[in-house]
């Protein structure tokens, strides 16, 4: 099964047709129906690794200041959970979590799934981000989820290569500061080459303004650790940068997506009024 890394930016873009939002749909025509979806969010970063475990997660509007139309969105996908038993046997021996009611469907899945797989009829799980772990954890637990793909389960990474919310400009709708583009292109290179040096990134001198919090950043680490296990190399759906600050990079892994560079406009950016360094994007 394919697995794959996608630069979501703003919620807004679960509302837009955009380059952006073609390239996911583009991805869900291209892949083999998936037996469930794991999800790897940027916005389910807690002090432990989990897997949600309810059979029918809710739909979470982890943001505010957006217009009543996104919170109006609901991806009521069925939930899957025997799969914590699976998660838990493929990564052994670290411990994982049965979260049976405190999390559910977040807008850093819903708003690529909802292009990607609109009936909402594969199940979707999500594993959690453990703030507490090193970011070589996250690295190995990915080669470890391999054994999922073998059966049926397409892993998703959710984030962004590059997202520094206090930098954007809104100047910039379609483009990225040299700093950005740098970063972004290390990253391009190591996913296309040697996904088993992607450790090699954080030692880059604009990881850390790149990443000024790492949650965004992590879920790349998931795919690459993918990538390695099957000692082949990532591709890139579609490319990009919005407002300066934020990459939306996407990279697949073991797919090719006819039509994914078919879309036009820029992603979406923040409503008026909403503050970049407040909003939970």
């Amino acid at each position: 099964m394919p697995a794959a890394f996608i630069g979501h930016g703003s919620p807004m873009n679960a509302l837009e047709d955009n380059r952006y939002t073609t390239a996911w749909r583009a991805f869900g025509q291209a892949v083999p129906r998936p037996r469930a979806i794991l999800v790897v969010s940027a916005h389910w970063y807690i002090n432990a690794t989990a897997v949600t475990a309810m059979p029918r997660p809710r739909t979470i509007h982890d943001f505010y200041g957006f217009p009543r139309e996104l919170f109006e969105v609901q991806y009521p996908a069925p939930g899957l959970p025997e799969l914590v038993e699976e998660v838990s046997e493929a990564v052994k021996p670290t411990w994982v979590g049965a979260d049976a009611d405190s999390w559910g469907i977040d807008h850093g899945s819903w708003s690529v799934l909802r292009h990607a797989f609109p009936q909402a009829d594969v199940p979707v799980v999500q594993l959690s981000i453990n703030a507490d772990k090193e970011l070589d954890y996250h690295f190995v637990l990915g080669t470890k989820l391999a054994a999922l793909r073998a059966s049926g389960v397409l892993v998703l990474g959710s984030g962004n290569v590059v997202h520094n919310l206090g930098g954007v400009d809104p100047q910039r709708p379609d483009s990225g500061f040299d700093w950005a583009q740098r970063f972004d292109e290390s990253a391009r290179d190591v996913m296309q080459h040697d996904p088993s040096a992607v450790s090699r990134l954080l030692d880059h001198r604009d990881y850390r303004t790149a990443a000024p919090t790492p949650d965004h950043f992590i879920p790349l680490l998931y795919v690459a650790g993918l990538a390695a296990a099957s000692g082949r190399r990532a591709e890139i759906l579609v490319d990009g940068y919005a407002y300066g600050s934020l990459s939306m990079t996407a990279y697949t892994l073991d797919t090719t997506c006819p039509g994914a560079d078919r879309g036009t406009g820029s992603a979406a950016g923040l409503p008026d009024g909403v503050p970049a360094d407040g909003t939970n994007t």
